[in-house]
């Protein structure tokens, strides 16, 4: 669980869903390459197509970007009702 009252993991979020990215859990290169592709606290990202395995198809900033599950595990983030 964590110390955030809304928020979930992206991995957990259905196709079509709006989220804001809350914190990003862990440490190396790997999230240095995320910060480069835009997905940093307080970014909106959009769920385009995530059907339960393989990747998940975001898009942040109208970049459609592939995220593996192990990462996406990693990234807190607050749903947004739309």
């Amino acid at each position: 669980m964590n110390a955030y009252s809304r928020t979930v993991v992206l991995e957990e979020l259905p196709s079509g869903s709006r989220a804001r990215i809350v914190e990003i859990i862990g440490r190396g290169g790997w999230i240095y390459r995320l910060y480069q592709m835009g997905l940093t606290p307080g970014v909106i990202v959009d769920v385009v197509m995530n059907i339960g395995r393989g990747p998940i198809i975001i898009r942040v900033m109208g970049v459609e970007v592939a995220i593996g599950r192990g990462i996406a595990r990693r990234i807190i983030v607050e749903p947004i009702n739309t």
